[in-house]
């Protein structure tokens, strides 16, 4: 019998609890740092029980505060023992600010929200056991890791006997905050749109599936193999004049169907490759947790005839249920949370923050929720101090109740910018619109 999503929670609750403190088939050992961090920083490196890799980083002055960092992707390659090693050296600023580092490679590659928690969980607990008594814990996700670190600190943060929570505070930047049933709805929009124009993933002479599965069952493409097809479909590797007026129009209508910027197509057609496969095949035993039925499509050359041949796709009900129980948020949190996002982000767009909030309000927890928005379009790292600046925002948060605002952040972030670190360019008064008015309604 399948016991519903409460009834798993609870179990894994007190599973937890007769564990006890996470343990490691490699203990964490004193090891090379990346090369390029702050002089002086000690790493320790090892596995824990579950096989993961993990990294740890302690400054020449720690002032006791950890950051744990859960990347994004979610990666399909396989975990290794350097696999976080880019992330600590693009967030090498928490080191400078003092703060020690804690990261894992996670114990198998691509997605699983509630299982890349536990491994986090894991990584916090042996950090801990290793570098010493910690004063002060921030859980760090990034991207698709935002995700993680939403159900975590909703599923996995209650106060030890002590009363001490693992984690007590989180930073959230540029995040997949919408929740899996809905955040790839534009990925979905994409996957359809390009079967109708482009009619080559799959080819007709290949095995065809329905396009929110990925892939076949056991199949891969590489990259370089999708390109292919996306290029002589919109000849977007050409200058425009150069391209033919076939290509021209259906690079026009692909962005349309999905709104996604042309220059964004690419990245969004590999996910929607990938991880859709990885999502199908290892967790819905193929079955489609997403679909485009209802979808009308509007903006292209010809949106009926677009509508008319379209491939529709209904949703599997328990494979919907089962991704929104892996890691749609519910807003059930007890610690303080800060947001950071850059408005013109189209990997992960700004809207997911005005879900986010949604969640958090409808929850009744808005008032530990704050929300930063830059004036960029970078994903993967923005720009200046902004990151340390956020963590000691946090840690004033949690400890002396001192709420910050946007205001309040550029203020911090300003007093840390200098030549090497570029300008803060937070915008104080910001606000996205909501989740819908960027993606096709469903």
């Amino acid at each position: 019998m399948r016991l519903p999503g409460w009834g798993r929670v609870f179990i894994a609750i007190c599973l937890a609890a007769l564990i006890g403190p996470a343990s490691a088939s490699d203990p964490p050992h004193q090891a090379a740092c990346p090369p390029g961090l702050p002089e002086g920083t000690t790493c320790l490196r090892g596995r824990d029980a579950e096989g993961a890799w993990l990294l740890l980083a302690r400054p020449a002055q720690w002032h006791g505060g950890l950051v744990t960092h859960i990347f994004g992707g979610p990666r399909m390659a396989t975990p290794g023992p350097d696999t976080t090693d880019e992330d600590l050296l693009r967030y090498a600023e928490f080191l400078r600010a003092g703060w020690a580092w804690a990261s894992t490679s996670r114990r198998r590659a691509g997605y699983g929200i509630r299982r890349a928690a536990e491994d986090t969980l894991a990584v916090r607990r042996i950090a801990e056991q290793q570098l010493g008594p910690v004063r002060f814990s921030l859980l760090h996700g990034q991207s698709w890791g935002a995700a993680v670190a939403a159900k975590a600190i909703e599923t996995l943060n209650e106060p030890d006997a002590d009363g001490r929570r693992p984690f007590q505070a989180a930073l959230l930047t540029s995040g997949v905050l919408a929740g899996p049933s809905r955040a790839y709805d534009m990925r979905v929009d994409l996957r359809a749109a390009f079967q109708a124009i482009c009619g080559s993933h799959p080819r007709p002479e290949e095995p065809q599936y329905p396009v929110t599965l990925g892939l076949p069952q056991g199949a891969r493409m590489a990259r370089e193999e999708l390109m292919t097809r996306y290029l002589a479909c919109t000849g977007a590797d050409q200058a425009e004049e150069a391209r033919s007026p076939a290509q021209r129009q259906a690079l026009t209508d692909l962005a349309a169907a999905s709104r996604i910027p042309e220059w964004a197509i690419p990245g969004h057609l590999a996910w929607a490759t990938t991880q859709f496969a990885d999502i199908a095949w290892q967790m819905m035993d193929g079955r489609s947790a997403f679909g485009n039925a209802g979808v009308r499509y509007s903006g292209t050359s010809d949106d009926a005839a677009l509508n008319a041949r379209i491939p529709r796709i209904t949703p599997d009900p328990d494979a919907v249920a089962r991704l929104a129980e892996d890691g749609d948020p519910t807003g059930r949190i007890a610690i303080p949370v800060l947001t950071l996002h850059g408005v013109e982000d189209m990997t992960v767009f700004v809207e997911h923050q005005a879900a986010y909030r949604d969640t958090l309000a409808r929850a009744g927890t808005d008032h530990l929720l704050v929300q930063v928005f830059t004036e960029e379009m970078e994903h993967s790292k923005l720009a200046g101090p902004i990151y340390a600046a956020a963590a000691a925002a946090l840690r004033d948060w949690a400890e002396l109740r001192r709420r910050p605002t946007p205001a309040d952040l550029r203020g911090r972030c300003d007093t840390l910018a200098g030549p090497e670190t570029g300008a803060c360019r937070i915008l104080p008064d910001y606000q996205p619109q909501p989740w819908n008015s960027r993606v096709n309604p469903r």
